[in-house]
């Protein structure tokens, strides 16, 4: 069992300031369950950065206690490990962005399935689905060096995975959460199995929960969110190489957007899904796995419930508008053994449609919510794709990983009409249009370990064409590149190759990495929001970065850390920098353990970016303007009770610093910023947590 309970306060003078652990202290001593084996490890640290542990790859528990303060939401959590960055809008529902590529671009996974958003503008963004803590592991591809997942992926695959809940014989186990803080944070968490040899019954259900937050000034910024999920998986094991899975989850959920001009009132989801797996099959077929997913979002947006609409705005009125997003796909894969090499092969498929519905208001009735109104299917799009990745081992020291695609995607334009913020009505030149693309996708990485040090070097070369997505194809408003209909008829396929080049050393005392990567993007998808309209264009791009990170144990009980990332593009057609690119930011760490107590300190620095592109970005965000650079320094400490039970306490931003992030929505206008301005992060932070697990 395992029982974790966080404060978090994002403000000076905190509403619940020692109450919340006093209830933490007393909820914890919870009788054990009974459990045939150990289920979650607690050690008395809090991870203020998560390493790189293999080439190319981060591998992470979303259970263990982070800072900063737990994450609502997974691109909250992702921008703890070096790379990533988001935009955010307000409290939670940020969109990841990593290496300064985002969107489809970075493939965001669930137990193999994608919850895709619905909104055009993805006010729910796919990582607004996704409460990390339920998930047991967290594993991340950087660059274009794994075809198995999915399509496009040219940024990189990140995996949500839950495991199966084996039993050696008749048991139990349990993992709960409650967070609390001084704006109303209050999280709650619970995730319990019971089984045996045969089988098991898993369930997950969370609650999230927090008001508006202040910034470094005292400032009150629009971000109060609330959500919950629920999940259920039930397994069939009749032996230790077999599974069958058959799951099932629901969500909803609300959110406040100081950087927008509505608020999410309803993020639903119904999730369904079924995994058969069947391992050691003694030949040269080793293992088989199949899954088929179902999920489906039903998001509601409006400038009414969560707010007053703002007279000044071109959404003075109260309106509505409700999207949803249905998405059905499966997977078969296939892992192949011979002496030297293993390869993996299979197919995979996905057809998601999405439809939409808004209101209007009229003098005579007052507002009128969007389920008033007949739903119409705008986009319907399909993708199948077929994939093989060896990994064969040339010598003792010597590995050559290597991977090919192929994937048929296309879409279907259903809208009849387009309707400005104006009110003015068109129709479509696209409507009823289908149109497809063929796109192969391949890699190869050589990797080789030093004699007698455990040091491994690596380069890799990926190339990545990537089908347009539903954001970049459907927006409303959008306008497709000069000389085309619109964005449908006009945006090509997206060709990304690049280079990616690192070194690994992981000793007892010592852990140290390094990665660079260099890129050409023919036709990369841009976003110009000069003019009257915003307007999709293919522009030619160059990217090029890399992080490193390092992790030191100096002392018997003392260990820092540091990690440095930096992402670069230029647009190369119009000799201009990329839009929406990172600034270079650094972490340094530093803690002591001794016994069951630790105590550390993080002090992250972002330098200010001035490679800009006024008017220019994605879907959710642009440059508009040089940003700052700050430092933020945090503490925290933990203390373990005994092996299932562990304290730990923290303050984020110890200094009550006033900052804002580069990747950022402008401040809307009805919240009392102006336009252009940047929504500030959270204050000083104090939160708690209690992790008991049996």
């Amino acid at each position: 069992m395992s029982v974790s309970f966080v404060t978090g306060a994002a403000s000076v003078r905190p509403r619940f300031p020692l109450s919340a652990l006093a209830v933490a202290c007393g909820l914890s001593v919870i009788a054990p369950l009974h459990a045939e084996e150990h289920v979650h490890q607690l050690p008395p640290t809090v991870i203020t950065a998560i390493q790189q542990s293999s080439p190319l790859t981060v591998v992470a528990d979303p259970k263990d206690p982070r800072q900063p303060v737990p994450a609502s939401d997974a691109a909250d959590y992702l921008k703890t490990i070096p790379g990533f960055s988001a935009i955010h809008s307000g409290g939670s529902n940020s969109d990841p962005v990593l290496r300064g590529m985002f969107g489809s671009r970075l493939l965001l996974l669930t137990d193999g399935g994608q919850m895709l958003g619905a909104c055009p503008g993805r006010m729910d963004a796919p990582s607004s689905y996704i409460a990390p803590e339920t998930y047991d592991l967290l594993t991340v591809t950087k660059g274009p060096q794994t075809v198995i997942w999915g399509p496009g992926a040219s940024a990189g695959v990140v995996r949500f995975e839950r495991e199966p809940a084996r039993f050696g014989e008749l048991g139990a186990r349990l993992h709960a959460s409650v967070l609390a803080g001084s704006n109303g944070r209050f999280d709650r968490l619970i995730d319990g199995a019971v089984g045996s040899e045969q089988g098991y019954l898993r369930v997950m259900a969370n609650r999230s929960h927090s008001d508006d937050y202040d910034n470094g000034d005292g400032d009150t910024i629009a971000s109060r969110w609330d959500k919950w999920n629920t999940d259920v998986a039930l397994g069939w094991t009749p032996d230790a190489d077999t599974l069958i899975e058959l799951s099932a989850g629901r969500g909803d959920g609300e959110a406040r957007y100081a950087g927008r001009g509505m608020d999410g009132t309803q993020f639903k989801r119904e999730s369904l899904g079924l995994r058969i797996e069947r391992s050691n099959l003694g030949g040269v077929l080793d293992k088989v796995e199949a899954k088929i997913y179902y999920n489906y979002a039903d998001h509601i947006m409006d400038n009414f419930r969560l707010r007053m609409p703002n007279p000044t705005s071109m959404m003075a009125m109260p309106m509505a508008s409700q999207v949803d997003r249905r998405t059905l796909g499966a997977r078969l894969a296939a892992t192949w053994t011979w002496d030297d090499l293993e390869l993996i092969t299979g197919i995979d498929a996905q057809r998601s449609e999405h439809r939409a519905r808004r209101s209007t208001y009229s003098m005579m009735t007052g507002y009128t919510d969007a389920d008033r109104f007949p739903w119409n299917k705008d986009a319907l799009m399909h993708n199948y794709g077929a994939f093989a990745e060896a990994t064969w081992s040339l010598a003792e020291r010597d590995r050559l990983v290597s991977g090919a695609r192929v994937d048929r995607a296309s879409a279907k334009d259903y809208r009849q009409s387009f309707r400005s913020m104006m009110g003015m009505v068109r129709p479509n030149p696209t409507a009823g249009e289908t149109r497809a693309e063929t796109l192969p996708s391949g890699f190869v990485r050589y990797e080789h370990d030093l004699s007698g040090s455990p040091t491994t070097l690596y380069a890799g070369l990926g190339h990545v064409q990537r089908f347009p997505d539903y954001w970049e194809l459907f927006s409303a408003g959008l306008n497709g590149p000069a000389g085309s209909r619109n964005a449908f008829d006009g945006i090509e396929p997206e060709k990304t190759t690049q280079f990616d080049i690192g070194i690994q050393y992981q000793g007892e005392v010592l852990q140290a990495w390094a990665s660079a990567y260099a890129g050409q993007v023919r036709d990369y998808i841009l976003f110009d929001y000069r003019g009257m309209g915003t307007q999709a264009d293919n522009v030619d791009a160059r990217i090029m970065g890399g992080e490193l990170g390092v992790a030191y144990a100096f002392a018997s009980n003392w260990k820092a850390d540091a990690t440095l990332a930096y992402a670069w593009g230029k647009n190369s057609s119009d000799g201009e920098a990329l839009p929406q690119m990172p600034p270079l930011e650094a972490r340094l760490g530093l803690s002591y353990q001794r016994d069951a107590w630790s105590a550390g300190a993080l002090w992250r620095v972002v330098d200010g970016q001035g490679r800009i592109a006024d008017g220019r970005g994605n879907v959710v965000g642009q440059d508009f303007g040089d940003s700052a650079g700050f430092g933020v320094l945090s503490l925290n400490g933990a203390y373990r009770v005994s092996q299932q039970v562990k304290l730990s306490a923290g303050v984020d931003n110890l200094l009550d610093k006033r900052y804002a992030e580069h990747l950022n929505r402008a401040g809307d206008a009805g919240f009392g910023f102006p336009a252009d301005t940047r929504i500030d992060e959270p204050g000083r932070t104090f939160w708690a947590k209690v992790d008991v697990d049996f």
